[in-house]
């Protein structure tokens, strides 16, 4: 399906909640192409999904009351409010931040406000991004780990089991008691349980510290650990849709995005030079005769985990984005909106 032909399709009837719905109507300020068409590996059985963004009126304004989005499932479209999107932009949320990244005519609609938040996108970018893009390739690559436990050992498995906890600690400190890194240290040594090469293990030097949030970490990386033994059914849901190649490019286009704006300090959501590539794996090509991830897969995946863990290394981000200048945006944009009436 072409652009001309997504506006086109825009106008019908299923989509007219855009312009009835009392949240949105005259109160969108974008609107742009999602998932597979706004990376650039979609195929002509993609489902169509439309992302955008809505101003708060006056009344949610002045009354601290936001709508945060208005979802339309059967159009596959989400448009969220102009309060939400700005606390997901500030947290480098992979799946909002692209939205500042699509190709200009990817673009359906952008109003003044609209093409002002995306020439001052670079103000979100951070160093939080290391942690929330790893964490979502972690989860893309929970979501196709069983299928291939011929092609991983226990021991890499665990080590993946290590990244992704250690990726949901770093905010913990925002959201429990705080306590220092060398309280609680987790690493991988000899197993002591049957059946394991290798496992995790923690060191704990927690004194007078909250039972309670405690119990929330605990819970959280328990989660984390659970999570990697319950992806069989969903797994093989995933092989005979076809839709692991999907994941897989998934998985590998998170981690380019993200090299980008550590390298680059630039949101690239069309992957016009990988797209060769990320087609491929997704249709198959890195896919044994058992419909399981081939070992060059790994190695590619291995290749990019050096990649970002350079890049890491070497950003020149900010630890955090520019609340500063953020707040002002939105301070003026809200100005504008109640002066407006």
């Amino acid at each position: 399906m072409t652009v001309d032909q997504i506006k086109q399709k825009l106008k019908e009837k299923e989509y007219s909640f855009l312009r009835e719905n009392e949240k949105l109507k005259d109160h969108i300020i974008l609107l742009a192409l999602g998932g597979s068409y706004a990376y650039g590996i979609e195929k002509e059985d993609s489902d169509l999904d439309i992302r955008g963004i809505a101003l708060n009126q006056k009344n949610e304004i002045l009354l601290r009351t936001d709508f945060e989005q208005v979802v339309d499932l059967h159009t596959d479209t989400t448009i969220y409010s102009f309060y939400k999107m700005i606390q997901l932009l500030k947290s480098n949320n992979p799946n909002t931040i692209e939205i500042l990244g699509c190709k200009p005519e990817h673009y359906l609609y952008l109003s003044e406000i609209g093409k002002e938040l995306y020439q001052n996108r670079n103000m979100f970018l951070s160093k939080l991004c290391i942690h929330t893009f790893a964490g979502y390739a972690g989860s893309q690559l929970r979501r196709m780990e069983n299928k291939a436990a011929r092609l991983m050992t226990q021991t890499q498995r665990e080590n993946y089991i290590l990244k992704s906890i250690q990726n949901a600690r770093y905010d913990f400190k925002t959201r429990y008691f705080p306590c220092e890194e060398d309280q609680i240290q987790l690493y991988i040594d000899s197993a002591v349980q049957e059946g394991y090469d290798s496992e995790i293990f923690m060191d704990l030097q927690l004194r007078h510290y909250p039972l309670r949030d405690w119990a929330g970490m605990w819970n959280e990386m328990k989660a984390i650990v659970s999570s990697y033994h319950k992806m069989g059914k969903r797994n093989e849901n995933a092989i005979s849709h076809n839709k692991l190649g999907k994941h897989m490019a998934h998985l590998i286009r998170l981690y380019m995005m993200c090299i980008d704006i550590l390298e680059k300090e630039e949101i690239i959501t069309y992957r016009l030079e990988e797209k060769d590539l990320l087609m491929k794996i997704r249709n198959g090509a890195y896919l044994d005769q058992n419909r399981q991830p081939t070992s060059d897969f790994y190695d590619l995946l291995n290749e990019y985990e050096k990649r970002f863990e350079y890049a890491k290394n070497h950003t020149s981000l900010p630890d955090l984005p520019d609340y500063k200048r953020i707040d002002a945006f939105q301070m003026e944009v809200c100005e504008r909106i109640v002066k407006k009436g």
